[in-house]
Protein backbone atom coordinates (compact mmCIF):
# COMPACT_ATOMS: atom_id res chain seq x y z
CA UNK A 1 0.00 0.00 0.00
CA UNK A 2 1.96 3.42 -0.74
CA UNK A 3 1.49 6.01 1.64
CA UNK A 4 -0.85 9.16 1.04
CA UNK A 5 1.56 12.24 0.04
CA UNK A 6 -0.16 15.03 1.79
CA UNK A 7 0.45 18.54 0.81
CA UNK A 8 -1.37 21.18 -1.15
CA UNK A 9 -1.58 21.84 -4.72
CA UNK A 10 1.16 24.43 -5.71
CA UNK A 11 -0.92 27.98 -5.31
CA UNK A 12 -2.97 26.97 -2.70
CA UNK A 13 -3.09 27.13 0.94
CA UNK A 14 -4.82 26.50 4.19
CA UNK A 15 -5.94 28.88 6.38
CA UNK A 16 -5.33 27.94 10.25
CA UNK A 17 -7.19 29.56 12.85
CA UNK A 18 -5.25 32.33 13.48
CA UNK A 19 -4.70 33.32 9.96
CA UNK A 20 -8.50 32.31 9.30
CA UNK A 21 -9.64 34.47 12.33
CA UNK A 22 -7.59 37.35 11.12
CA UNK A 23 -9.19 36.93 7.82
CA UNK A 24 -12.88 36.65 8.76
CA UNK A 25 -12.33 39.83 11.18
CA UNK A 26 -11.39 41.94 7.54
CA UNK A 27 -14.48 40.32 5.88
CA UNK A 28 -16.74 41.34 8.64
CA UNK A 29 -15.01 45.00 8.24
CA UNK A 30 -15.27 45.31 4.86
CA UNK A 31 -19.11 44.24 4.85
CA UNK A 32 -19.42 46.89 7.49
CA UNK A 33 -18.08 49.61 5.42
CA UNK A 34 -20.02 48.53 2.24
CA UNK A 35 -23.56 48.15 4.03
CA UNK A 36 -23.12 51.55 5.96
CA UNK A 37 -22.78 53.00 1.98
CA UNK A 38 -25.90 51.26 1.37
CA UNK A 39 -24.21 47.82 -0.49
CA UNK A 40 -26.14 45.01 -0.97
CA UNK A 41 -24.91 41.35 -1.22
CA UNK A 42 -24.54 38.83 -3.60
CA UNK A 43 -22.63 35.12 -4.19
CA UNK A 44 -22.65 33.98 -7.97
CA UNK A 45 -21.29 30.78 -8.96
CA UNK A 46 -17.83 29.75 -8.85
CA UNK A 47 -18.95 27.36 -11.66
CA UNK A 48 -20.07 28.90 -14.75
CA UNK A 49 -20.25 28.44 -18.76
CA UNK A 50 -16.76 29.08 -20.69
CA UNK A 51 -18.07 31.10 -23.52
CA UNK A 52 -19.73 33.60 -20.78
CA UNK A 53 -16.14 34.15 -19.31
CA UNK A 54 -14.69 34.33 -22.42
CA UNK A 55 -16.63 37.07 -23.67
CA UNK A 56 -15.02 39.80 -21.98
CA UNK A 57 -12.11 39.38 -23.63
CA UNK A 58 -13.05 38.02 -27.13
CA UNK A 59 -10.28 34.97 -26.83
CA UNK A 60 -7.37 37.78 -26.96
CA UNK A 61 -6.55 38.32 -23.21
CA UNK A 62 -4.15 36.17 -21.62
CA UNK A 63 -6.07 35.68 -18.41
CA UNK A 64 -8.07 33.09 -21.07
CA UNK A 65 -4.87 30.90 -20.39
CA UNK A 66 -5.08 31.27 -17.16
CA UNK A 67 -8.92 29.71 -16.73
CA UNK A 68 -9.45 26.74 -15.43
CA UNK A 69 -11.91 24.64 -17.78
CA UNK A 70 -14.25 21.48 -17.79
CA UNK A 71 -16.41 19.20 -19.28
CA UNK A 72 -19.52 17.97 -17.85
CA UNK A 73 -20.88 14.76 -18.11
CA UNK A 74 -23.46 16.36 -20.22
CA UNK A 75 -20.35 17.73 -22.48
CA UNK A 76 -21.28 21.24 -21.57
CA UNK A 77 -17.75 23.37 -21.67
CA UNK A 78 -17.53 24.76 -18.26
CA UNK A 79 -14.70 26.99 -16.46
CA UNK A 80 -14.01 28.50 -12.86
CA UNK A 81 -14.55 32.18 -12.59
CA UNK A 82 -11.56 33.89 -12.38
CA UNK A 83 -13.04 36.84 -11.28
CA UNK A 84 -16.06 38.50 -9.91
CA UNK A 85 -16.75 40.91 -13.13
CA UNK A 86 -18.18 38.87 -15.36
CA UNK A 87 -20.75 37.12 -13.18
CA UNK A 88 -21.65 40.17 -12.02
CA UNK A 89 -22.71 41.56 -15.57
CA UNK A 90 -24.32 38.00 -15.80
CA UNK A 91 -26.84 39.33 -12.70
CA UNK A 92 -27.31 42.42 -14.28
CA UNK A 93 -28.23 40.94 -17.74
CA UNK A 94 -30.78 38.34 -16.26
CA UNK A 95 -32.16 40.35 -14.00
CA UNK A 96 -33.72 43.91 -15.28
CA UNK A 97 -36.19 44.54 -13.16
CA UNK A 98 -33.61 45.53 -9.93
CA UNK A 99 -33.95 48.88 -9.30
CA UNK A 100 -31.04 50.86 -10.11
CA UNK A 101 -28.67 52.46 -8.95
CA UNK A 102 -27.72 49.07 -7.71
CA UNK A 103 -24.81 49.49 -5.48
CA UNK A 104 -23.30 45.19 -4.76
CA UNK A 105 -20.33 43.59 -2.90
CA UNK A 106 -19.11 40.37 -3.35
CA UNK A 107 -16.79 38.38 -1.48
CA UNK A 108 -15.21 35.55 -2.88
CA UNK A 109 -12.30 32.43 -4.70
CA UNK A 110 -11.47 32.81 -7.82
CA UNK A 111 -9.15 30.87 -9.26
CA UNK A 112 -5.98 31.48 -11.98
CA UNK A 113 -4.16 28.75 -13.37
CA UNK A 114 -0.93 31.15 -14.21
CA UNK A 115 2.65 30.70 -12.94
CA UNK A 116 3.12 29.91 -9.59
CA UNK A 117 5.62 32.60 -7.90
CA UNK A 118 5.97 34.25 -4.40
CA UNK A 119 2.91 36.45 -3.47
CA UNK A 120 0.61 34.32 -6.55
CA UNK A 121 -1.97 32.19 -5.70
CA UNK A 122 -4.44 29.49 -8.10
CA UNK A 123 -6.82 30.22 -5.58
CA UNK A 124 -7.90 33.24 -3.65
CA UNK A 125 -10.36 35.43 -2.42
CA UNK A 126 -11.80 38.41 -4.11
CA UNK A 127 -13.54 41.56 -3.00
CA UNK A 128 -15.66 44.05 -4.88
CA UNK A 129 -17.88 46.03 -4.95
CA UNK A 130 -19.74 48.13 -7.77
CA UNK A 131 -22.23 50.72 -8.35
CA UNK A 132 -24.08 50.34 -11.45
CA UNK A 133 -26.76 52.98 -12.76
CA UNK A 134 -25.07 55.96 -12.25
CA UNK A 135 -24.14 58.19 -14.83
CA UNK A 136 -21.92 60.24 -13.25
CA UNK A 137 -18.62 60.54 -11.40
CA UNK A 138 -20.41 60.66 -7.87
CA UNK A 139 -20.68 56.97 -7.72
CA UNK A 140 -16.71 56.69 -8.54
CA UNK A 141 -16.30 59.46 -5.62
CA UNK A 142 -18.34 57.34 -3.56
CA UNK A 143 -16.05 53.95 -4.26
CA UNK A 144 -12.86 56.27 -3.46
CA UNK A 145 -14.62 57.30 -0.39
CA UNK A 146 -15.65 53.63 0.89
CA UNK A 147 -12.23 52.40 0.34
CA UNK A 148 -10.72 55.06 2.39
CA UNK A 149 -12.70 54.60 5.25
CA UNK A 150 -12.38 50.75 4.68
CA UNK A 151 -8.63 50.90 4.87
CA UNK A 152 -8.99 53.37 7.94
CA UNK A 153 -11.01 50.96 10.08
CA UNK A 154 -8.52 48.38 9.20
CA UNK A 155 -5.85 50.71 10.11
CA UNK A 156 -3.99 50.41 7.16
CA UNK A 157 -2.38 53.52 5.34
CA UNK A 158 -2.78 53.87 1.80
CA UNK A 159 -2.86 56.50 -1.09
CA UNK A 160 -5.32 56.12 -3.70
CA UNK A 161 -4.24 57.59 -6.95
CA UNK A 162 -7.21 58.60 -9.97
CA UNK A 163 -7.29 59.22 -13.60
CA UNK A 164 -9.64 60.90 -15.62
Amino acid sequence: MKKMNYQNVKGTQDYLPNAELIRRDVRRTLEDVFIQYGCKPIETPILNYTELLASKYAGGAEILEEMYTLTDRGERDLALRYDLTIPFAKVMAMNPTLKLPFKRYEIGKVFRDGPIKAGRFREFTQCDVDIVGIDSQIAEAELMQMAIDAFERLKLDITIQYNN
